[in-house]
């Protein structure tokens, strides 16, 4: 009996205990930065975290504390001097990038309320215990024990109704090496994304460098996919708080995070033409080059519709010259295949970069995989809802699907993508001796067209 309450109890102390906290190795402040970082009042019991406003998503706001741990919280849970705050933040953010609010689609980790059953359950039960022991006379030992579990079931109770109870920043387990890094200058960033303006829009605070696009390239697509998931490339609202954010000041991780094992979804760069760049690993753990389902131009369309690379863009480079054709999400800048000062790239480390003569790390786009980063050489928060190797970095922009997902087409083969007009698209593909099509467009108000023209020749229509 004593054996069972004593794993029992342990079970409950670990799962409560971890279901307060989400915190990370890696993150943008240290514990240097407590004095900069804002104070926000919580109506919960007085609560106080504190931390850098981060990202919004739908009716939530992340904050981010020291050492990468992250709070996620609705703002009608602020008190009303910080919920001014935060809109303050976000209606900044907008205004910076010229756009209206658009909130991302997620999925909203505040599950506290299942806690507040689960330990409030088994206060019930356990005080039910109690009482039916008393009232049967039972073994006081037996009676005490019971007693003693409903009294901690109903402590946990209430400490579960902090949700992520703060500890100000002052958590454990850094895992930074913060060296002398020099902040990366705004002017230097912005050089390498004006080529591409004004199909993308830029500005900056004194955090994050944001870009802004609608996620369609300079280039054509598709074109040579062997291995099709019948997505098509649709607009997306890269904009407002919904926009990429590249960090000003890089950190050096002390343990960089492989993409072989980390960052299966989401973006780990963003290209300097406003296209996100996903890892070289698709979903399932396979190369997207190798198996051909990227386009001439290194890549594809996601279950969004949303166009992004697997492979380097190298091809930005006849555009870009010498210039970063990418930024990673860590903040360094990815270049093509020569240096800076155009000579030879010189031998890469495990990361897929190196420090070059300036003395700053930057990684290269080459021919061969990871293609652009093969490890996250500098730290990175990553999102405490999806783990891995299915984690994503934080803060980064998310695609809005207009429609269901689709299945794959076995042995089709892109051969065509054409643009009749600014707001539609024509897609032909070749299965066996027979060809196949996707026609569509869109209105100003967001209303998708599709034709699908089978190999048959039978065509269907929806609208989205």
């Amino acid at each position: 009996m004593r054996k069972f309450i004593s794993t029992f109890l342990t079970l409950i102390f670990t799962i409560a205990f971890n279901s307060l906290l989400i915190a990370h190795p890696e993150g943008h402040y240290k514990k240097s930065d407590l004095p900069s970082l804002h104070q926000w009042n919580l109506n919960c019991n007085n609560q106080q975290v504190i931390g850098n406003f981060m990202m919004q998503r739908n009716d939530l706001i992340l904050i981010e504390g020291i050492e990468g741990k992250i709070w996620s919280i609705k703002l009608n849970e602020l008190d009303k001097a910080d919920k001014a705050y935060a809109n303050a933040e976000i209606e900044k953010i907008n205004r910076l990038n010229g756009f209206n609010n658009l909130q991302t689609e997620s999925k909203n980790s505040n599950n506290y309320f299942i806690y507040l059953l689960i330990f409030g359950g088994l206060a019930l039960i356990f005080y039910g215990l109690s009482y039916y022991a008393a009232q049967k006379n039972l073994n006081t030992n037996v009676r005490l024990t019971f007693s003693s579990l409903s009294v901690f079931a109903i402590i946990l109770f209430f400490i579960s109704c902090k949700k992520d109870t703060p500890n100000n920043g002052n958590g454990n387990g850094n895992n930074v090496v913060t060296t002398g890094i020099p902040k990366t200058s705004t002017s230097f960033i912005d050089s390498a994304f004006t080529p591409y303006k004004p199909k993308i829009s830029t500005n900056w605070d004194t955090t994050y460098f944001y870009v802004s696009s609608t996620g369609i390239p300079n280039h054509n697509m598709m074109v040579g996919i062997s291995s099709w998931q019948q997505q098509v490339p649709i607009p997306q609202n890269y904009t407002g708080t919904n926009h990429w954010s590249i960090p000003l000041q890089p950190v050096y991780a002390t343990t960089p995070m492989s993409t072989k094992t980390n960052f299966m979804k989401g973006a780990v760069a963003i290209a300097v033409n406003g296209i996100p760049i996903f890892n070289a690993l698709n979903n399932r753990g396979e190369d997207s080059y190798l198996i051909g389902e990227l386009d001439q131009w290194g890549g594809h369309c996601g279950k969004g519709d949303d166009y992004h690379y697997h492979a380097a863009p190298l091809s930005l480079s006849t555009t870009s010259g010498l210039k970063p054709i990418a930024f990673a999400l860590d903040g360094f800048a990815v270049y093509g295949t020569k240096e800076p000062d155009g000579t030879n790239m010189q031998t890469l480390d495990t990361c897929h970069g190196h420090i070059y003569n300036n003395g700053v790390y930057h990684y290269h786009g080459t021919t061969n995989y990871p293609y652009v980063v093969g490890a996250m050489k500098g730290k990175v928060v990553t999102d405490p809802t999806t783990p891995a190797p299915e984690n994503q970095i934080l803060p980064q922009a998310f695609a809005h699907p207009i429609r269901p997902a689709t299945s794959p087409l076995r042995n089709a083969v892109i051969t065509a993508f054409t643009a009749p007009s600014s707001s539609a698209y024509n897609l032909t593909y070749q299965l066996g001796n027979r060809f196949g099509h996707v026609n569509y467009n869109w209105t100003t108000n967001g209303v998708y067209h599709f034709e699908f023209i089978d190999t048959a020749g039978v065509t269907t229509t929806a609208n989205y």
